[in-house]
């Protein structure tokens, strides 16, 4: 659209000259040209004046007067007089009432500058015209500019109506190919409306070239193939096409069709002559790349001969090699369809219960007429209808009874896969619940667990915190010169509580000091397992070795787990219910800071790992690594390693004083 735009002339200062100098579809800009300023101020002077003299005459003589007022009769200043007064008042007679009643007159004192005033509209009249003939002039020497630009006009409006009405319709865009495959998806008829259409999707020109269409009169047939052949052309002609994303539409060299009823008396056509004519151009003109819509073929005549000539012409077009669209209710010719190839029978859904159609297509199964369930719909007499069942051959009765049970078979089985689709659905909703919730009692367990190792590093750092005490009191007790008996018992009694700390965990844990991994062979029903992913003791209620997979029961949760996830649980032992905890005392302080300057990147790694351990042993909330400047490849090694260390809350390069950016001060949790 913006390569068309561009493509459009246009002269700016012509523009502005048109705007400027004409002010409406009948008026011209005083300021168009000097000469008309000049015109048009004079006029306005002269207007002044001779209204002037008038309005003193009108004072004046009033009692000749009809009215009060100036007017004008043939482009001059008149006043009315009143018929019997005519005489009275010297000057020009221009017109008269149609009462007679008045005389509207010309005085001899503005004759003259009426006769200026006429002069002067002549003068605007003619420059006026000057103006204008200047500007057509300029147009006119643009003409191939201006015929080109109509164009490209016609283009560009021609582009937003085709965009406008696929915005209207919710068209998509179809993927276009030139190999004659037409895939459309939920296709809505162009000219119905789309929020009453049911849509309709319909595939040809991959697996088979031909669709033989069949089906309940009013079920949809000729609508569809009417869209089929609509949606070729829109998308040859740039448009978007009433149907849902992933359509894809063929371009064809030409497009036959042969859809209504084309009988003339005028031309004496019968409804079967004017279709045959029609076929016969089809058969004679079809290509390669053609697509060819043919609405009930071979009707109109004797059902035995149409037939027959229906499946001539079909194996014709499927020799030449096009694709195309038939619909029919002939029966011998959806069997034809059965036994030949690139041909596929194709039917339109009928509700039998309702005896209404759905309007979708099924591709592979060929359609019942259900004529005479629609004319018992009707109203008609029923012994019409059972003489008519009569009347049909056994071997059409068969094919009709065959037909409608395979179709009553195929809604009861997309009837089951709609049912087995929702359960699906369902399961799938709850098991991603099972999953969420699953993934939430690990944060919970991640959450707890840190909370616990918090809460442990507190207490050790308490309890180390008194036997520092402790150990300087003590300390300080013989650092006394004199020693009594009194300080021997204070340093004895400080000794048993130094010798008493201890703390009890929370709560105790089995610990798995021997497991195994699962097979399908040593894994049994019963066995006590371990699994992976929960992270969770569990036990297993079923094994399916040729699924490779196990049910386990894992507290409430009943899961199944590939084998490979399962670990079998061996020796067992139980943790002491309690731990005690008596701290040598070192004399020197903890360290708060490594230096890892000239280590490769593993050494580096390995020496911070442990000095962030020690650290976190020691309670400390901040330590320093120095690693340096250099080429930053060692600091950025430890940077990225930081980010995976559980124990590391965050970490920053030093600041002014610290080292900057030679030092990572990191914050342990």
């Amino acid at each position: 659209m913006r390569a068309k735009a561009d493509r459009l002339y246009f002269d700016r200062t012509l523009e502005d000259d048109i705007s400027e100098k004409i002010i409406s579809s009948e008026q011209v800009s005083d300021f168009a040209s000097d000469k008309l300023y000049s015109i048009r101020k004079q006029i306005r002077s002269l207007n002044e004046r001779i209204r002037s003299k008038l309005a003193d005459y009108l004072t004046k003589d009033a009692k000749y007067l009809r009215d009060g007022i100036v007017t004008i009769r043939n482009d001059r200043y008149v006043i009315p007089v009143k018929a019997e007064y005519k005489n009275q008042v010297r000057g020009f007679i221009h017109d008269r009432s149609q009462t007679g009643a008045t005389f509207f007159i010309e005085p001899e004192y503005v004759l003259e500058l009426n006769n200026e005033l006429i002069s002067l509209n002549i003068d605007e009249r003619e420059e006026v015209e000057a103006i204008l003939r200047s500007l057509s002039k300029r147009i006119g020497n643009l003409k191939e500019q201006l015929f080109a630009d109509i164009e490209v006009l016609a283009e560009i409006d021609a582009d937003f109506a085709r965009a406008e009405y696929c915005y209207s319709k919710k068209c998509a865009k179809p993927k276009i190919n030139g190999n004659g495959y037409i895939n459309i998806v939920k296709g809505r008829h162009p000219i119905l409306d789309k929020d009453k259409t049911v849509p309709v999707s319909i595939e040809l020109g991959k697996d088979y070239d031909f669709l033989l269409l069949s089906g309940a009169n009013t079920g949809g047939k000729t609508v569809t193939l009417k869209m089929c052949g609509l949606f070729c052309l829109m998308a040859a002609c740039g448009m978007f096409i009433p149907a849902a994303e992933g359509s894809s539409i063929a371009v064809f060299e030409n497009i036959f069709c042969d859809v209504g009823d084309s009988q003339s008396i005028e031309e004496n056509l019968s409804t079967f002559s004017s279709h045959i004519l029609n076929v016969k151009k089809i058969c004679e003109s079809v290509k390669q790349n053609s697509l060819v819509l043919i609405d009930e073929l071979g009707g109109g005549t004797n059902p035995d001969e149409g037939q027959a000539l229906a499946k001539a012409v079909v194996s014709h077009l499927l020799n030449s090699g096009c694709k195309g669209i038939i619909t029919t209710h002939f029966t011998p010719l959806k069997e034809f369809a059965y036994e030949s190839d690139r041909i596929e029978n194709a039917s339109m859904e009928f509700d039998s219960d309702t005896l209404k159609p759905i309007y979708s297509i099924k591709i592979g199964l060929p359609g019942a007429s259900n004529a005479l369930a629609i004319s018992r719909r009707l109203g008609l007499d029923e012994k019409i209808l059972n003489d008519a069942l009569s009347f049909m051959s056994e071997g059409a009765r068969n094919f009709e009874r065959i037909v409608a049970g395979a179709e009553e078979s195929r809604v009861k089985a997309e009837e089951k896969l709609r049912v087995v689709c929702t359960l699906e659905a369902e399961w799938k909703q709850k098991l991603s619940e099972v999953n969420a919730k699953i993934e939430e009692l690990n944060r919970e367990k991640e959450k707890i667990s840190r909370s616990a190792r918090s809460e442990t590093r507190r207490i050790v750092s308490e309890r180390c915190h008194r036997a520092d005490e402790i150990l300087e009191e003590i300390e300080g007790i013989f650092k006394a010169e004199e020693i009594n008996q009194k300080d021997l018992i204070r340093a004895r009694t400080l000794k048993n509580e130094l010798q008493n700390i201890s703390f009890e965990e929370e709560e105790t844990k089995d610990k798995i000091n021997d497991f195994l991994p699962a097979t399908k062979d040593n894994l049994k029903v019963g066995a006590s397992i371990f699994v992976k992913q929960m992270q969770s003791n569990g036990q297993v209620v079923s094994v399916s070795a040729k699924k490779n997979e196990a049910e386990v029961v894992c507290g409430n949760m009943k899961l199944h787990c590939k084998i490979d996830d399962l670990l079998i649980i061996g020796k067992v032992n139980k943790q002491p219910d309690k731990v005690r905890v008596i701290k040598n005392v070192p004399k020197s302080r903890p360290i708060l800071e490594i230096n890892v300057l000239g280590m490769t990147v593993e050494e580096a790694l390995y020496e911070v790992d442990n000095f962030i351990d020690k650290a976190v042993l020691d309670n400390l909330s901040e330590i320093k690594v120095i690693h340096g400047v250099g080429t930053g490849k060692l600091k950025a090694a430890i940077s990225q390693h930081l980010k995976r260390n559980r124990n590391v809350e965050s970490y920053r390069l030093g600041k002014y004083g610290e080292g900057e950016t030679g030092v990572t001060i990191i914050k342990l949790k």
